[in-house]
């Protein structure tokens, strides 16, 4: 198709057509049938009269014929909304801020074409369609307050997958309607790689999903990888084949770093940055154990003000449906990511919003989690603050055990162990023992929120 904007993914589908495109449901997709099925979405939106510039829901995930679709409609020039299973209870809600015109509904198989009624008449709607670009509009998850919705022009995406680089077979961990799953996807697709799916990220089934598949990179959270540790899924399952994990989404906690690394010394750890409103930075780890890391590449610059990351990206959104927008005068995004600096190198210690102030102290979460989970039989933390009348916060924290334990010898074994570890502010005031997870379905860490004067947790 002359002018296309993906004509350099059919270059690449149609050197190798024969080659695995994608593994669904064990099952293999060639590129072939992935070009086929890509030509045969625009005969049936022809025939719905989904006509270019029109926004369009796609409710599910990297299947074959959703892979297919949205390549279609980004040929199309139309905007995209992907909407998983993991939002099912917000897809309602979410269309209506989209002011999605079309929704494409799959099972795997086929789908449902059907129109809303709607006209998505919002000026990044209004603009994106003059300039005949497709679309793309990305939900954040809501863990700080209202899920927000950045609207992107798809060209600024796909700019930096047209420079060739590494043919990998890469598990689909993150998902259809994450920026990293959407990055993942034309990463792989774009090198002419193997896109390899998963029904659900329970730690034994991914891993029975790599050794089957022999999966060379996996693209995944701290969360998840800690699951890994936890359920000893890895003594269960080969993974000769993985060469790289790259984590992002949260901060990593530096004793999950190490041990992992520990376990698979010759499995290169590559941390990640990105953000639904930006898109993912290229980036090098200092080393497979370090939390330093390089940020940047062509297309993206970086600066750090009164502590704080901002990021200009040529991938940058053209701003949200439902908030005002975040960019400074002089077009720089404020991620909220509090950071270090150490020549090249950032640390990213977390988001300000989750940042815990002690009587003028800060507190870092990931910080306190790195620490507790090298404590003996902790399974899991999440760390937060609570209100307190004199120092303004202080630290709490849920955790989960491996084996039930009172309260009473637990903090003070916990204090015992902290010693010389953290600063004595930084050790949880207010503890809950808990068999609660602390993870999304989306497998990130989820941390408690309370308004001031709300909910306390069990302490003494």
């Amino acid at each position: 198709m002359t002018g296309s904007p993906i004509g350099f993914l059919r270059e690449v589908f149609a050197e190798e057509p024969e080659s695995d495109a994608l593994v669904w449901r064990g099952n293999s997709t060639t590129y072939a049938w992935l070009l086929e099925n890509l030509d045969a979405w625009h005969g049936r939106l022809d025939a719905d009269s989904v006509e270019p510039g029109t926004v369009v829901v796609v409710r599910g995930d990297f299947s074959p014929t959703a892979v297919a679709l949205f390549l279609a409609l980004v040929e199309r020039g139309c905007t995209i909304i992907p909407l998983t299973e993991s939002v099912r209870s917000q897809w309602d809600e979410f269309e209506e801020i989209a002011q999605c015109e079309v929704v494409i509904a799959l099972d795997g198989e086929g789908g449902t074409v059907h129109e809303t009624g709607r006209t998505a008449d919002h000026p990044h709607f209004r603009r994106l369609k003059e300039e005949g670009h497709p679309g793309l509009v990305l939900f954040s998850s809501g863990s700080t307050g209202k899920s927000k919705a950045a609207v992107h022009d798809l060209l600024g995406i796909l700019e930096k997958f047209h420079v060739r680089r590494h043919k990998l077979r890469t598990l689909a961990f993150l998902l259809f309607d994450h920026i990293g799953g959407v990055n993942t996807m034309l990463y792989t697709l774009s090198n002419g790689g193997t896109l390899v799916t998963v029904e659900n990220r329970d730690p034994d089934h991914v891993l029975a999903a790599m050794e089957k598949h022999q999966v060379d990179l996996l693209p995944t959270s701290p969360t998840f990888i800690n699951l890994i540790l936890l359920s000893e899924a890895y003594r269960r399952h080969d993974l000769s084949s993985l060469k790289t994990v790259t984590y992002g989404t949260e901060p990593m906690p530096q004793s999950t770093l190490e041990r992992f690394h520990r376990l698979f010394p010759d499995v290169k750890l590559q941390q990640t940055y990105g953000l639904s409103e930006i898109g993912i930075l290229r980036s090098k780890s200092k080393s497979s154990d370090s939390l330093w890391v390089k940020l940047g590449g062509e297309g993206f610059e970086t600066r750090v003000e009164e502590g704080i990351l901002q990021v200009k990206a040529r991938s940058a959104m053209l701003g949200y449906l439902n908030a005002p927008d975040p960019f400074t005068e002089d077009g720089w995004f404020i991620t909220g990511d509090e950071v270090e600096v150490d020549g090249e190198y950032f640390r990213i210690l977390g988001r300000k919003s989750e940042i815990i102030n002690v009587g003028g102290e800060k507190v870092y979460p990931a910080e306190v989690e790195s620490c507790l989970l090298e404590m003996p039989g902790v399974e899991d933390i999440a760390v937060y603050g609570e209100p307190n009348p004199i120092t303004g916060r202080v630290v709490a924290a849920r955790i989960r055990l491996r084996e039930p334990e009172e309260l009473r010898p637990f903090r003070k074994r916990m204090r015992a162990f902290c010693e010389g570890k953290l600063q004595n502010f930084k050790i949880p005031v207010k503890v809950e023992l808990t068999d609660d997870t602390f993870h999304s379905e989306r497998v990130k860490k989820m941390r408690p929120r309370y308004a001031a004067g709300g909910v306390g947790s069990t302490s003494e």
